[in-house]
């Protein structure tokens, strides 16, 4: 259960920003978590803001943080320094180390991790836990001064120390050896916080062709197939085969070349383990398309519902970059309400996500999100940085005892809460203006000329 995360200097996060999933009303309906302390935690969290508003990197910063526990001390470069990605719009952009810190719940208790680099090694790092309430240190890591741990971290923590390198988490290590308290807290970031961007689709392919898989070899008609159909998508069933030993070594080598040729700066996504074509049933038969002559918002479903199903069934954060697109309003709708619900997410399960679609805020929707469940982002005229900042800082009525609440929609489309785009009219009425008066074509005709001077060229 993910309860609060913290980033500074993480690409448009320039200061310190902070996303709380922490309820600010219980509410039955929805289905809410439990926590120590007596904390809930909303099941939904939606982050709205413009294009280029920073939204993105919200969810990037995330996937940042989960991305160094797993490879800091597995795939880094030992030489290579922190492949970060600082706030790059100041001139002293190289001397801000980057931060992050996550606020979670394992096994019942409350747990607070954090690390902070710059672009050689990890400067701090921290992990704390919280039982019978009170803060318990495990451990504490200082550049100069090393690791200090408190006495309710055991195990062969010196010996892990000695491991480290500058740019690997003390935590990397001590799953990678073994560490039975740590790795718990480990595996947390790889199995309790999954992600879903465009960068790792052919990952979340694998993952619903596994789930396709399995139904299959139990014989069972299961909530894959269940969601396939659902979509209306003209959809009957996904035809999987193995690839050829021989495609499937060479697309290795491939992708193994441009990691070396690139260096940790750069991801690369690998081909889905298994080719994958999508059955379709007509009156005339069953029959099968590959899945690259499918449209994008069928292949963003079915690349989707693999990390949703798994995260329903056991639990966890899915953390997805822009939910709405490609996918139909509905869709969207139906998505956000499998996780809303208390009757399909009975494991506490999280969802949390970008977005510009504005109707989930409205009331021609069947799933309801409250206003702690809503979030903006907004960039700095002067810095160009992102501030990141809650519904709750409004005043809004939410719906109860019958009545409705105010229509978010229609409010944040209008500009109360911020996070919506400035459009220059003027802009758009000098540019008809030059179209009136020629100036279209010939920038178009300049455009064609250049093109052909550069065709001559090579």
């Amino acid at each position: 259960m993910l309860l609060r995360f913290q980033v500074m200097n993480h690409a448009s996060l320039r200061e310190e920003q902070e996303l709380s999933l922490v309820a600010s009303v219980e509410r039955p309906e929805r289905a809410e978590a439990t926590a120590p302390g007596d904390l809930r935690a909303v099941p939904v969290l939606a982050v709205y803001g413009t294009n280029a508003s920073g939204k993105s990197n919200v969810i990037d910063a995330i996937g940042w943080m989960r991305d160094a526990v797993l490879s800091s001390f597995r795939t880094w470069d030992p030489r290579g320094g922190v492949p970060r990605r600082p706030f790059a719009l100041r001139a002293d952009a190289a001397a801000h180390p980057s931060s992050f810190a996550v606020d979670f719940v394992l096994k019942g208790v409350r747990h607070q991790f954090g690390f902070s680099v710059d672009a050689r090694r990890i400067t701090e790092e921290w992990l704390y836990y919280y039982p019978e309430g009170r803060q318990r240190r495990l451990y504490e890591r200082d550049a100069e001064e090393g690791v200090t741990f408190g006495r309710w971290l055991t195990g062969r923590r010196k010996v892990i120390a000695e491991l480290l390198r500058p740019n690997s988490l003390y935590l990397s290590v001590a799953a990678a050896q073994g560490h039975d308290q740590l790795s718990e807290v480990f595996g947390w970031f790889g199995a309790g916080l999954r992600m879903a961007t465009d960068e790792d689709f052919s990952l979340r392919l694998d993952h619903t062709v596994d789930l396709c898989l399995s139904d299959q070899e139990h014989a069972v008609d299961g909530p894959m197939s269940t969601l396939l159909r659902y979509a209306d998508l003209g959809v009957s069933g996904l035809e999987i085969k193995e690839w050829e030993p021989e495609i499937l070594e060479s697309g290795k080598r491939v992708v193994q070349a441009v990691r070396e040729a690139l260096g940790d700066g750069f991801q690369v996504q690998e081909a889905a383990r298994r080719q994958v074509r999508i059955e379709h049933r007509t009156a005339e038969g069953v029959f099968s398309l590959d899945l690259a002559h499918e449209s994008s918002g069928t292949r963003t479903w079915i690349g989707l519902i693999g990390p949703v199903i798994t995260t329903l069934t056991e639990g966890g954060v899915l953390c997805v970059d822009e939910l709405d697109a490609r996918l139909h309003p509905y869709l969207v709708d139906a998505l956000v309400g499998l996780f809303q619900s208390p009757d399909t997410n009975t494991t506490g399960a999280q969802l949390v996500f970008s977005t510009h679609e504005a109707a989930l805020l409205g009331r021609n929707v069947r799933t309801e999100l409250f206003r702690d469940q809503v979030w903006f982002t907004e960039k700095d005229p002067e810095t160009l940085s992102t501030r990141l900042f809650p519904l709750t800082e409004f005043v809004v009525r939410d719906s109860g005892g019958g009545e409705p609440g105010d229509n978010l929609e229609k409010r944040y489309l209008g500009g109360r809460y911020g996070a919506v785009p400035h459009l220059e009219d003027d802009l758009l009425r000098e540019m008809a203006a030059a179209f009136r008066h020629g100036g279209g074509r010939e920038a178009g005709k300049t455009a064609e000329a250049d093109e052909g001077r550069s065709r001559g060229a090579a």
